[in-house]
Parts: structure tokens; sequence; C-alpha cells
């Protein structure tokens, strides 16, 4: 049976457009998994919003992340590709990054390019390092890896510099030993194609609800050569959609019954926790 690294590796290789949702926390990973998807997402966006109520502007540390990670692999079996930020320093603070999140149980890290604190790539605001240190971070981070963990490389030099310099640093981060190329926030659908005709190694495109990025299907993401489709936060902003629903119509109606149209029924949120499985281990040690 292949490992979860493995798994990850055929799917970027395969260049089908597979989505990659969002996970926030372990029951949000559970839900994506229970829907049939192939991978998921440690979204460090998604863990800074909803563990501190705080925006995606360099809060969540490497600890917040990991502890995370180690929760969702627990939970869950499907390959894990785990926002690391900027690696949370230097190449060295990379090296140990890249050394807790795989023990907590990252298939593929993501590193940017970005100066920290770093801040949502569909913010303006953006300033990135220079190439070389990220080259730097990108090394220490395939020396530090063990059992086929993948790296990806992601830039935020488009907004920055434009869209030939972020291709310029991504094909640089290839070389420098990177698995998968993730350019963000392009603005464009010409971008968009463009990207899998100038870059040989898998990718990655973020599809950013209400973001910078053109919306494009995944299907035709696929037909372009793209490996993943993220959705890292599509389950975030349905899970504060469904919040703000429920709780507004308490507040008006003075109470809430069963009704699946808004809430999970009771019994749908036990099978999702696994309950059956936990009564059943009670029965065998009682």
């Amino acid at each position: 049976m292949q490992s979860t690294k493995q798994q990850l590796k055929v799917l970027a290789e395969a260049r089908r457009g597979v989505i990659v949702p969002g996970a926030f926390n372990a029951l949000s990973a559970k839900v994506i998994e229970d829907l049939g998807y192939e991978a998921l997402y440690v979204t460090g966006a998604g863990v800074t919003n909803m563990g501190f109520g705080l925006p995606d502007q360099g809060f969540m540390g490497l600890t917040d992340i990991a502890d995370h990670t180690a929760r969702i692999r627990d939970a869950v079996e499907l390959p894990l590709i785990v926002d690391a930020d900027t690696g949370f320093g230097n190449a060295l603070n990379t090296y140990h990054a890249v050394r807790t999140l795989e023990r907590a149980g990252a298939d593929c890290i993501q590193l940017e390019d970005q100066v920290s604190p770093k801040r949502c790539g569909h913010f303006s605001g953006k300033a990135v390092i220079e190439t070389s240190e990220m080259v730097g971070k990108i090394r220490a981070a395939v020396d530090a890896r063990r059992d086929g963990l993948l790296v990806m490389a992601r830039t935020d030099a488009a907004a920055v510099h434009g869209f030939d310099a972020a291709v310029e640093r991504a094909q640089a981060y290839a070389e420098a030993g990177a698995d998968i190329l993730f350019v963000e926030a392009v603005t464009t659908a010409e971008h968009v194609r463009a990207l899998p005709q100038r870059l040989a190694a898998p990718q990655l495109m973020n599809m950013v609800i209400g973001g910078k990025t053109p919306i494009v299907g995944a299907d035709e993401l696929g037909r372009l050569g793209y490996g993943f489709v993220l959705y890292a936060n599509a389950a975030l902003q349905g899970a504060v959609a469904g919040m703000q629903k429920v709780l507004a119509q308490l507040r008006d109606a003075r109470e809430v019954r069963e009704d699946p149209t808004l809430v999970a029924p009771f019994a749908e949120r036990q099978r999702l926790v696994g309950k059956p499985f936990w009564d059943a281990l009670e029965k065998k040690y009682a």
C-alpha cells in the first residue's frame, strides 16, 4: 500500500486538477475525507481565523500549525499539505520547521517567499525576500526532510515585481529542489493559462473565493496541466455563513429545531466524529 506521501506525489504528477480543500481543524478534515476528496490542505489562514479570531497576518506560529497538523493526522488518512508560511524565520528555522511538521504528520510542506511577518496572499501591502534567501530556505527544507516528504514553494512576487518575475522565481525554486510550485495571486485568466506552459514542475493554483485570482473551474485547470486546485478556505467561509444563519435564527425565533437545512442532525454529528467506533471499543474493554 502506498504511503500518504507517495499518494500525494502520484496526484501531483498526474496533473489532473485535483481539488484540495482546506481544513482548519480535525472535524473539518473529517468532513473533507467523508466527502471523498483525495487530499487536504492544513490552512494557516484557517487556523489563524478559526483558532485565534485574527486575520492572516503572521500571527500563527510553528507550534500552532504543528498541533493542528498532529490532530488532523490522527483524524484522517488523507495526504496532508501543510502551510508553513515563511518557515518561521531563516533557513535554519525552516529546517527545524520541516522536521517538526513532518513528525506531526505532514506529507508536503508549503513555504513562501514573503517577508516575515507574512500576510494573506490576496491582501495588499506584501513584500518578498530576495530570491537567493528563499533558495536557501528551500535547500534547507530539502535537506531536513525524511521519508519522501514533498516541498512546495510558493512565490508572492507577482503582486510585487510582476508576473514574469514570479515565473523566474518559481523556476529558481524548482532548481533548488522544490517538488511543487505555487505562484500566488495571479490576476488574469491569461496568466493562469500561461503558468503550466512556462514551468515544468507540477503546480498548484489557488482559488480564493473573493480574492484577486479569477475563479477557473477545476476541470479546466486540470486540462491546462495543474496538479492541484486549492480551495483553502471554502470550508471556513461556509462554516462562518452557517454559524451566522443558525445563530440569527436562534436570536430571532428563540429556538432552533433539528432542521437539516439549518443544522447537521445530531446523529450525523456523532457519525462524523466516529461515535460508533468508540462505542464498540467501550464494549470490547468492558
